[in-house]
């Protein structure tokens, strides 16, 4: 059995320079047990819980984030990246990992950013890991994550029995006046 914290190379990156850190990089952002539940809905839907692979908390409060299984690529790094809300809010927040890994560095995000110079300092070792292992620049997609995934998504979460997860992830396709494609 490897030792190693996943089977995606990417993420087993970020958690070689996430042991080295002293203090947090992106506020909120920390690695859980790779895929060690996801735990926000019903733990009796094997369908969810096989397909949705939880990685990290993405807020203090509990929410996640985990990839969404859509297909069986060989490449886990590909996936949508979902965000579950601890208060209920289902969206794809990246079309992949790199994606995400540049969104960290978001100074917007709705987390406190710590003031103190320890963050500051691990903050900037984590844009030179991220420029060192996956280039200068952040990926570019035409369309946002939601765009590109969110009704096939939603029509997921209706097949495995998530209607209100489904409902979550139309009402804000809605919203974002995404059309049907």
């Amino acid at each position: 059995m490897s030792d190693a914290y996943s089977p995606i190379p990417e993420l087993n990156l970020l958690k070689a320079f996430d042991d080295t850190c002293t203090d947090f990089y992106s506020p909120g952002f920390a690695l859980r047990p790779y895929q060690q539940g996801v735990g926000w809905t019903d733990p009796d839907n094997p369908e969810f819980e096989d397909r949705v692979l939880a990685f990290a908390r993405a807020t203090t409060s509990g929410s996640r984030y985990a990839l969404w299984r859509c297909d069986d690529r060989a490449d886990l790094a590909t996936l949508p990246v979902l965000f579950l809300g601890d208060e209920g809010d289902l969206y794809i927040t990246a079309h992949d990992l790199r994606e995400l890994f540049w969104d960290l560095l978001d100074e917007d995000a709705d987390e406190p950013t710590p003031d103190r110079e320890e963050y500051r300092t691990t903050r900037r070792a984590y844009h030179t890991w991220l420029q060192q292992n996956f280039g200068p620049t952040p990926p570019t997609y035409d369309r946002s994550p939601m765009e590109e995934h969110g009704w096939r998504f939603a029509d997921w979460l209706l097949s495995v029995g998530e209607e209100d997860a489904a409902g979550t992830v139309i009402e804000s396709l809605e919203l974002l006046e995404v059309p049907r494609s």
